[in-house]
Parts: structure tokens; C-alpha cells; sequence
């Protein structure tokens, strides 16, 4: 039987920004606690831990995911890719430099996982309008910008992306 004292753990292999880890993990951490502890990677935040700030946001095998809400276990044999990553996309480029272009950020707290979600934006729904750019956000809270820059910073990257810049990109 165990107790609450015991902190069952468990071998995980996972890819993480292109590089394979390989880590001994507690079952119980979560994958954003992974990434920030174990792997040194402090650019996915921690807000709320339920799910609902979208600071921690984090691609798990294409797909956007809280990494408060996914296990670093459930994380096994994945892809998992970040803001940090040291080759970052042309389009996750392009984003960085259109936030500090349109000044979409203050503080910066919400920047990585606003960028993840950007991201997926772009990718998923490349004729996205405003509307479809704020519903594609809406997972991630912002305190400081009003969202207004944010938008205007997707949408000048999904212009780009229209205009052909990122032609025969993947990623």
C-alpha cells in the first residue's frame, strides 16, 4: 500500500527542444514542473496550476497542451517543444520579433506560452482573421497588455505567412 510519504518515481525518455532526456521522475510532477526543474528550461511559467492561465503552455507532440494538467510521465516517448528552443521555426522567430515590434508585451510573464499558442494560431488557421486570432489566445491570460498589441502581432506574421515568407517551411 502507499502511503503519502511515498513518492513513487519512474524512468521517462522524452525529446525535448530537438534533444532526448532521458530523467528519473516522481510520477506525480507535472510536465512543466519536468521542463523547469529537471531539464533547467525556465521560460514555460507557472500562474495558476488548474489549467486556466495558459502560462505554462507547451507543444506535446504538435498539439498545444497546460503542462500544469499533463504529467511528466504521460509525457514519455513524446516530442515536446518549447519556447526556448535553441533552433526556434521561422514563424516562432518571426513571432518573437513581431511582440517586440508591436510592443505585445510588458511584464512577459504570459510572452512564452502566448508564443506557443501564437504558434498554433499560425499553423492551424493560417487565414485566421482578429477574431479567430483572439479565439485562438483565449487559452492564455494576459494581465498587462489588453491583448490589443498581441493580436496585432499575430496578424502581421499571418500576413507574412500569407505573403509567402514562410513558403516550404514546416515548422
Amino acid at each position: 500500500m502507499t502511503t503519502p510519504t511515498d513518492n513513487p518515481t519512474r524512468r521517462i525518455s522524452l525529446t525535448v527542444n530537438g534533444s532526448t532526456v532521458v530523467r528519473q521522475v516522481e510520477c506525480r510532477k507535472h510536465l512543466v514542473d519536468f521542463l523547469r526543474e529537471d531539464c533547467g528550461m525556465k521560460g514555460s511559467h507557472l500562474g495558476c496550476e488548474h489549467g486556466v492561465c495558459g502560462a505554462c503552455t507547451v507543444r506535446l507532440d504538435g498539439d498545444i497542451v497546460r503542462g500544469c494538467l499533463v504529467l511528466a510521465v504521460q509525457a514519455d516517448g513524446s516530442d515536446v517543444q518549447t519556447v526556448e528552443t535553441p533552433t526556434p521555426s521561422p514563424r516562432l522567430k518571426a513571432l518573437q520579433d513581431a511582440f517586440i515590434e508591436h510592443n505585445a508585451l510588458q511584464c512577459g510573464y504570459c510572452t512564452p506560452g502566448m508564443l506557443m499558442a501564437a504558434l498554433d494560431v499560425l499553423e492551424r488557421h493560417p487565414d485566421a482573421d482578429r477574431a479567430q486570432v483572439r479565439d485562438g489566445i483565449s487559452g492564455n491570460y494576459c494581465r498587462c497588455t489588453g491583448y490589443h498589441a498581441i493580436v496585432d502581432a499575430i496578424c502581421t506574421v499571418l500576413e507574412q505567412q500569407r505573403a509567402g515568407r514562410f513558403e516550404g517551411v514546416t515548422a
